[in-house]
C-alpha cells in the first residue's frame, strides 16, 4: 500500500512539532490514508523517513519552519507549509496531496517514476519573507538548548548569593563558580551558534563556518545578537555566491574549493566586515537595550502591554519568539527584570485555559476540552505557551485577544513589582531562583484568572446562542 509521508518541525520542537503530528495523523486515518510522520524535535529525529518509505509514497507533507532536509523527496509531489498549518489545517494538507494535483519538486536527486514526465517537474519555490524566517528559526532553535542550559546554570550559581561565584567576596562557593563558569561559558557561545546555523540553513556547512566566526566577533565587539543576524545572512548568502562562481572548476578540485577556498573567502570577507560594522551596531544595541531598560523604569506599563501582546499573539510563533530572544539578550547582561515579564507572559495563556475549564467546567466546555484543560495546569507550570494553541485555533478572533490582555496583565503586574527571574526557561521549576517566587506565581495567576473569566463568559454565550439557533 503506498502511504502519505509527512514531516514536522518547528523551532524549539518542543510542541508545535508533536500536535503537527498528531493532527496529521488523525486527519489522514479518518480520510482512510496509512501515513508516516518523522518528528524534529529537540531530542533530534524520531521515526525517521527511509528511502523505503520515499519509493513507496504518494506524497510528502513537508510542515516545518525549520530546515529538515527537503531535497531528499526531490522528484515526489511535495506541500511545503509553515508548522502551524501542519496543526490547523491538517484535513485540507491531506486532502492536497491525496488529490493528484500537488505539483512535484524539482532537484538533481528525483525519486519519481520514469513515467513523470519533465512537463510535470514544477520548482515549487518559497516566498523571500518564508525563507527569511526559516533561516532565522533554524537559529534560533539550535541556540535555544545553549540559552536554556547555560542560563539555568548560571540562575542555579546564585542560590548561594548572588556574589557567590566572586572569590574576593564572603559570599564564594566553589560549587557555584564552577555553576558560574560552566553555565556562563555555554550562555556565552549562544550568538555565535546562532550565526552558524543562521548560515548553515542558506548555504550548508561553508555558510555555518563563516557564520561562526561572525558570531564570535559579534560577541567581542558588542553587536551582539543584532550583529549575529546580519553575520549569519551575509555569511550565507556569500557563500552561496562563492560556490556559484567556483562551480566552473574540474570536479579534481573539490576538496580544495570546499576545505579551503570557501571557508578561507568566507571566514576572511565575514570577518573583517564584523570587526569594522561591529562597532556602529554595538551602538544601535545598546541604544535599543538602553532604551527597553529605561522604559521598564520609566513606563513599565506599556512596556508589560506591549511584552504580553507579543508573547500571546502567535503562542511561541516569530512573534512570541522575538520577545524571548529579547530576554534572553538581556539576561546575558545582567538584566533579570525583563526576564521575568516575557516568562510571565509566556506562561498565563495554559494556565487561562486551565482555570477557565476548571471554572466553568460543564457551562462552556467539552469533556474532551475539560481534558485538555487539566493538561495545561502541567504546561503553564513548566513555561509552555502552546497548550493554548488548540482552543486558539477554534476561534482565535476572540480567544487570542483574550490570552493577549492575560498575558499583558501579569507582564505589567511582574514588572510593578519588579521581580527578578535569572534562569530564561524553566517556570515554575525555577521558582527558588526568584527573588519574589510567590508574588511572581500570584502576578501570573492574576492574569489568567481575568482571562479565565473572559474566556469561560464567551464560551457559554456561543453555547446559548447556538441553543437558541438549534430550537429556531
Amino acid at each position: 500500500m503506498r502511504k502519505i509521508l509527512a514531516v514536522t518541525g518547528c523551532p524549539t520542537g518542543i510542541a508545535h512539532t508533536y500536535m503537527a503530528e498528531e493532527a496529521l495523523k488523525s486527519a489522514a486515518e479518518k480520510a482512510g490514508f496509512e501515513i508516516k510522520v518523522e518528528t524534529n524535535g529537540a531530542g533530534g529525529v524520531d521515526n525517521a523517513i527511509t528511502d523505503a518509505d520515499i519509493s513507496e509514497a504518494i506524497g510528502v507533507i513537508i510542515a516545518a519552519d525549520k530546515d529538515v532536509n527537503p531535497d531528499r523527496f526531490n522528484g515526489l509531489p511535495v506541500i511545503e507549509v509553515p508548522v502551524k498549518d501542519g496543526i490547523h489545517k491538517a484535513k485540507v494538507l491531506i486532502e492536497q496531496i491525496t488529490s493528484g494535483a500537488v505539483p512535484i519538486r524539482k532537484g538533481k536527486n528525483n525519486n519519481s517514476d520514469k513515467s513523470n514526465s519533465s512537463s510535470n517537474q514544477i520548482e515549487v519555490k518559497e516566498s523571500i519573507g518564508r525563507q527569511i524566517y526559516k533561516h532565522l528559526m533554524s537559529g534560533v532553535s539550535n541556540m535555544l538548548p545553549f540559552v536554556v542550559a547555560g542560563g539555568v546554570l548560571i540562575a542555579l550559581s546564585f542560590l548561594w548569593g548572588i556574589y557567590s561565584a566572586n572569590p574576593d567576596n564572603a559570599q564564594y562557593n566553589e560549587f557555584a563558580a564552577l555553576l558560574m563558569k560552566i553555565g556562563g561559558q555555554a550562555f556565552g557561545i549562544m550568538v555565535p551558534i546562532f550565526t552558524g546555523f543562521l548560515a548553515y540553513s542558506i548555504a550548508g556547512r561553508p555558510g555555518m563556518v563563516a557564520g561562526f566566526v561572525g558570531g564570535l566577533i559579534a560577541n567581542i565587539t558588542g553587536a551582539g545578537f543584532l550583529g549575529g543576524i546580519i553575520a549569519g545572512f551575509a555569511a550565507g548568502y556569500l557563500m552561496l555566491f562563492v560556490k556559484k562562481l567556483l562551480d566552473g572548476l574540474p570536479r579534481s578540485f573539490e576538496g580544495l574549493k570546499s576545505i579551503f577556498i570557501m571557508p578561507l573567502i568566507g571566514v576572511f570577507v565575514i570577518g573583517a566586515g564584523m570587526f569594522l560594522l561591529g562597532g556602529p551596531i554595538a551602538t544601535v544595541n545598546n541604544a535599543m537595550k538602553s532604551f527597553l531598560e529605561s522604559l521598564q523604569s520609566a513606563n513599565p506599563v506599556l512596556l508589560g502591554i506591549v511584552i504580553g501582546a507579543m508573547c500571546s499573539f502567535d503562542f511561541g510563533g516569530p512573534v512570541n519568539k522575538a520577545a524571548y530572544v529579547t530576554g534572553t539578550m538581556l539576561l546575558g547582561e545582567g538584566n533579570f527584570y525583563f526576564m521575568a515579564g516575557v516568562s510571565a507572559a509566556c506562561i498565563a495563556p495554559p494556565f487561562v485555559i486551565a482555570f477557565s475549564t476548571t471554572i466553568f467546567r460543564d457551562k462552556a466546555f467539552t469533556e474532551e476540552e475539560r481534558a485538555a484543560g487539566l493538561v495545561n495546569y502541567i504546561l503553564g507550570s513548566t513555561h509552555i505557551t502552546e497548550g493554548a494553541i488548540p482552543f486558539a485555533a477554534k476561534d482565535p478572533l476572540r480567544v487570542i485577544p483574550i490570552m493577549m490582555l492575560s498575558s499583558a496583565i501579569a507582564a505589567v503586574l511582574t514588572f510593578l513589582c519588579q521581580i527578578q527571574v535569572p534562569a530564561p526557561h524553566g517556570g515554575f521549576l525555577v521558582l527558588p531562583l526568584v527573588n519574589k517566587p510567590f508574588l511572581w506565581v500570584g502576578c501570573i495567576f492574576a492574569g489568567a484568572i481575568v482571562g479565565a473569566i473572559l474566556l469561560g463568559l464567551v464560551r457559554i454565550a456561543q453555547n446559548k446562542k447556538l441553543a437558541n439557533k438549534a430550537t429556531v
